[in-house]
């Protein structure tokens, strides 16, 4: 048989047809390019700046103020917060409030001017080496040239320091990429697997006929969404479990912190996912619908979460949301605990963010689900 274009041009006709009856698909195939081309193009930022920074400093003096002032001219670091005490400022840096801490010892100005070149110390969140390194380049830069309208009284040569920049990282003081990378994955692979796990198989039932058989049951919408998140919900657990052995045999991945805690930490997080998964089947037609839905949630989750790019190097609108997703806060939790040792006390905060958005999505996914049923 020869080639017809007309029969091809209505081939052509039928398919556009189907795409325009198709709206969730068609919406998720314009949708997904724009936001990658928004987040990758506003949002993300390789070369991150304003990044917070705490000040220790005992009495001001004009040395010190140069170099802090040289700092914020270079538009990495903001400072917000100014103590003196480094243990004070060091909270801060354990909560993820701030990325630095420049330290200034007792007595900084009177050794710089009887030429003792006294050390300034800037102690680094070695957790996100991806944030840490030109900032540090830049502090150990301005070394070179604080100082040099003072020399005419400080008597030292043109080509000397007046102090000497020293940067120590905290957390992970060899700043491998591995403790950063491999702690947030748990969140990353538990965010990609629970939401398009749960979101598939409910559609399934739907497409298979099997649902019907659950109408014809009395299981109520809450004991059907209870039986579908559980199995999942221990299949979690058993990534994160393999993930932190594998890290640990793999990279030698510290857990500073208690890993009861971790695992306790991980129940609201994985509901969440399970529950958005549910909230997606519900809206969802078939398989393809479904897994675009995830991937439409995934995708936001993975860039602006802090993952792969410093979360405070971001606008203040993107900040805002990746606030509302749950998978930020989970890589505050769980770096925290693994790398700094965090508590109760200074996970709780993150943990009430999930717990609200998990209640929220299970309402949904309990109105959307039971109307379903019905």
């Amino acid at each position: 048989m020869m080639f017809s274009w007309q029969r091809a041009v209505a081939v052509i006709k039928k398919e556009f047809m189907q795409m325009r009856r198709d709206k969730a698909t068609f919406a998720m195939m314009i949708g997904i390019p724009l936001i990658q081309l928004i987040l990758f193009g506003f949002a993300i930022d390789l070369n991150p700046k304003h990044l917070p920074t705490a000040v220790v400093m005992q009495q001001p003096n004009p040395i010190a103020q140069d170099i802090l002032q040289k700092m914020s001219q270079s538009q990495y670091f903001q400072f917000i917060k100014r103590f003196t005490s480094l243990q004070q400022a060091r909270k801060l840096l354990v909560t993820n409030q701030v990325k630095f801490v420049v330290y200034f010892p007792p007595n900084f100005y009177r050794a710089a001017v009887r030429e003792l070149k006294p050390h300034a110390l800037l102690l680094v969140d070695g957790s996100d080496p991806i944030a840490a390194g030109r900032p540090v380049a830049i502090f150990n830069d301005i070394a070179n040239y604080v100082g040099r309208d003072r020399l005419h009284f400080l008597n030292i040569q043109d080509d000397s320091r007046i102090y000497r920049a020293v940067s120590l990282a905290a957390f992970n003081p060899e700043i491998k990429t591995a403790f950063h990378i491999v702690p947030g994955l748990m969140g990353v692979v538990l965010t990609m697997t629970m939401v398009i796990i749960t979101a598939l198989a409910i559609t399934k039932e739907f497409e298979r006929g099997t649902m019907e058989m659950l109408l014809a049951t009395p299981l109520r919408p809450l004991e059907v969404m209870i039986g579908k998140i559980i199995p999942y919900a221990l299949v979690g657990y058993i990534q994160i479990l393999l993930i932190l052995f594998l890290g640990r045999m793999f990279f030698n991945l510290p857990m500073h912190g208690s890993i009861w805690l971790l695992l306790l930490a991980c129940l609201p997080f994985i509901c969440s996912n399970l529950a958005m998964g549910l909230t997606f089947s519900t809206l969802a037609t078939n398989q393809l619908q479904a897994m675009q839905g995830a991937m439409f949630f995934f995708l936001p989750s993975i860039l602006l979460s802090g993952f792969m790019f410093p979360f405070q190097g971001m606008p203040h609108w993107a900040q805002l949301l990746g606030n509302c997703l749950p998978l930020t806060h989970f890589l505050i939790i769980v770096r925290g605990i693994v790398l700094r040792g965090n508590g109760w006390l200074e996970i709780y905060p993150e943990i009430g963010y999930i717990l609200i958005f998990m209640l929220v999505v299970l309402i949904i996914a309990y109105k959307r689900y039971r109307n379903t049923l019905d």
